[in-house]
């Protein structure tokens, strides 16, 4: 039975005799029997090779490293290696055996001599335990086995499982707050004053939208202003300012539960460099390390490239942008009454699916351009590579998703000029306003648009192509394998059936561990960035993530090819990614509370210009008036030819902005209420980044237990040798 286990599967087409691909086969399948591999023939409508390496390969890695996987052994016999350890040398031998030719693996595949190269996912009890303790629906809210995980995938996978599992379990405690917040925003806002004023204003007559659109009540936007108020009050500054905390805490928590699950492992001071020049030397033991180099030409067109494709992706919102500006000019020309009526918000929402599906084209084109640059720059291993593409495509995917956004948050209703002397795109198209009931609502809509299609939409798709793929490909090779088999009735090799049932899963690659990655961060960013217009991001986060962990589970258990553990200490760049999106959080949602929200506007009213300041009356709320205060007077004739609708009654309507009547110039209060948010912001980031600091410092990133165990380990260690 121990015979049997094979390390790697190759599969190959069957090529005609003394064909150049069949000739490269055999040339690649010598050199592995030069080096002592098994190899295993078998036949079907492809050829199957299993590959067993020699046992003095794994003893030669034990002598140079230390045996480093002694915690995994003492499970089977002492001296077998893990199946992991045994699975990541053969992987990398095969992909580093070269023919006379100088043609490896990686380049017989592009020539399509090899089909697939692959693992097998063993018919053994971590795998049944796995398949039924982890990889379904019913445990979805008990404990993951990171220990078993580790012993069938490696320790890679297990650390994205338990990082997943510790921020989902953190994501908890902000959704709740998140809960609080808007429970809170609808309650005690919902009666509050200002949306009182802007329901009572029936007389207010308001300027066009759009060009020929009507004038309008301002009391028509009473739902939207109660709605704007359940986000837009001071409930949501404090949640700003704890999702800020929550962020740090959470990467602090983190650092001290990779400490203890690293220590666990005996992984704590391993070395990533010393084990690849180890299985290189256990390869050929001529191999010459490749040098570190640094090139700063190369480095400049790769930043300059960089920075060329933002420059794309920032274009694009603006085309989006555009597209929203025209959308809300057809859509206000419509016949029909609904579409007629609500123009903007149909714009919107139209905008944001149309940002959507931007997202999901450009996420393919980004990884390209990622991946062209990283060859550009030319790493000297694998995780170095891994680490200059992590970076690449998650500044590339933070535009993509993030530009339309920021536009929204603060570009949107600011610079599209004032009645009279509106700023046109192309000299024909007025530039859109913000929702009348203020910029955040427009936000709050792109926000739950986006992270429900992007969740909803992302996970179906993740799960059921590759299942639609996986079912199609059983289909395809079912009935050619019993026609073979009534044919020839002598007993079937039993390892035909394993290594043709793994040959059906979907393939694995490289990135298939990164992609979950960045999905998760791209996720981080919009739970904690915008969160001051979205109090129900981490709610939405987490009811997804409860979810994502187990259908990643199941795609790894059931649906793909075994992935080559791969060994880690820690989540390596992406923790450095995490850290810089809580520094983006507190500031993006000090712009927001600062510049989209009214949040200072009524404060500023209040303490300069409300009756408050001028005589003590307790009995009326203070930010009375406000509502009349920040509308702007503007006269009819002033109007630009051929874009006023019709209209009857006097000759002035209002505004929402803080201008002099006789030349449309800012007013005094327009600057008093600009300073005030210009020192909001400062205070407000000044704040969030001390807190932020003090928790990092006061949270130690290592646990005093870990401490204490590897100064007992070196002090035992240095009495041995004494």
């Amino acid at each position: 039975q121990n015979e049997e286990k094979w390390d790697f599967v190759l599969v190959s087409d069957i090529h005609e005799m003394g064909s150049e691909k069949e000739i490269k086969r055999k040339k690649f399948l010598e050199e592995l029997s030069k080096k002592g591999f098994t190899i295993k023939k078998i036949e079907d409508t492809k050829l199957f090779y299993g590959v067993r390496a020699p046992q003095h390969v794994f003893r030669k890695y034990q002598c140079l490293m230390g045996n480093p996987d002694r915690r995994l052994q003492n499970q089977n016999s002492p001296q077998d290696i893990p199946v992991t350890t045994r699975i990541r040398i053969v992987h990398f031998i095969l992909h580093n055996t070269v023919t006379p030719n100088f043609e490896k693996l990686q380049d017989l595949m592009k020539k399509k001599v090899f089909k697939a190269a692959f693992p097998l996912h063993e018919k053994e009890e971590l795998r049944e335990f796995l398949k039924q303790n982890w990889a379904r629906w019913r445990v979805i809210f008990s404990q993951q086995p990171i220990e078993k995980i580790r012993c069938y995938f490696g320790e890679k996978v297990a650390l994205y499982f338990a990082w997943l599992g510790w921020y989902t379990y953190l994501l908890g405690f902000a959704a709740l707050f998140g809960v609080v917040t808007l429970v809170a925003g609808i309650t005690l806002f919902s009666s509050s004053q200002v949306s009182r004023e802007i329901c009572e204003a029936n007389t207010t007559i308001m300027c066009p939208l759009c060009d020929k659109c009507p004038f309008w009540v301002l009391s028509d936007t009473c739902t939207y202003a109660k709605v704007t108020h359940m986000i837009d009050n001071e409930a949501t500054v404090i949640f700003a300012i704890f999702m800020a905390i929550w962020a740090t805490v959470f990467l602090e928590l983190w650092k001290r539960q990779r400490a203890t699950v690293v220590t666990d492992w005996d992984l704590y001071g391993w070395d990533e460099e010393e084990e690849e020049l180890a299985m290189q030397l256990i390869n050929n033991l001529q191999h010459e390390p490749q040098q570190y180099q640094h090139s700063y030409f190369r480095s400049t067109i790769v930043l300059l490239l960089v920075l060329l494709m933002i420059v794309v992706l920032i274009g694009i919102a603006h085309a989006l942008v555009i597209y929203r500006v025209i959308a809300t000019a057809l859509f206000s020309q419509s016949s029909m009454e609904l579409v007629h009526e609500r123009a903007d918000t149909m714009a919107v929402m139209t905008g944001a699916v149309l940002h959507y599906i931007t997202i999901v084209i450009m996420t393919k084109i980004n990884r390209r351009v990622a991946l062209f640059l990283c060859d550009l720059e030319k790493p000297r291993t694998h995780s170095q590579r891994e680490n200059n593409f992590t970076i690449k495509i998650f500044t590339f995917q933070f535009f993509t998703n993030f530009s339309s956004l920021i536009y929204i948050a603060f570009f949107l209703g600011r610079i599209n000029g004032h009645p009279g002397h509106y700023v046109r795109i192309a000299g024909r198209w007025r530039l859109e306003e913000c929702h009348p009931s203020g910029c955040i609502t427009d936000l709050f809509i792109q926000m739950a648009v986006i992270m429900v299609l992007k969740q909803t939409i992302s996970n179906v798709m993740e799960y059921f192509i590759p299942w639609m793929r996986y079912k199609l490909r059983k289909k395809h090779k079912r009935p050619e394998r019993s026609r073979v088999l009534g044919e020839e009735e002598e007993a079937e090799d039993p390892c035909k059936r394993q290594w043709l049932s793994n040959y059906k899963l979907n393939e694995v690659n490289v990135f298939s561990l990164f992609n979950e990655f960045l999905e998760m961060t791209i996720q981080y960013s919009f739970t904690t960035i915008f969160v001051a217009a979205f109090p129900l991001a981490p709610l939405l986060a987490f009811i997804n993530n409860l979810f994502e962990i187990h259908l990643d589970a199941m795609k790894m258990m059931r649906l793909h090819r075994r992935m080559v553990p791969r060994k880690a200490n820690d989540i390596g760049i992406w923790l450095q990614v995490l850290e810089a999106i809580g520094i983006l959080a507190v500031i993006g949602n000090g712009l927001v509370i600062a510049i989209t929200s009214d949040f200072i506007p009524v404060q500023v009213y209040k303490y300069m210009y409300s009756h408050c300041v001028r005589e003590n009356h307790t009995d009326v709320d203070c930010s009375t008036g406000y509502i009349n205060h920040s509308l702007s007077i503007f006269r009819i004739q002033n109007f630009e030819p051929n874009t006023l609708p019709d209209f009857n009654g006097d000759e002035i309507k209002e505004y929402r902005d803080y201008r002099n009547t006789d030349d449309y110039t800012y007013t005094v209060q327009f600057w008093h209420i600009f300073a005030a948010r210009l020192a909001f912001l400062i205070l407000f980031e000044h704040v969030a980044l001390c807190v932020k600091l003090i928790a990092a410092w006061y949270i130690p990133d290592v646990p005093q237990k870990v401490k204490n165990h590897l100064l007992h380990k070196k002090h035992t260690d240095l009495h041995r040798e004494l």
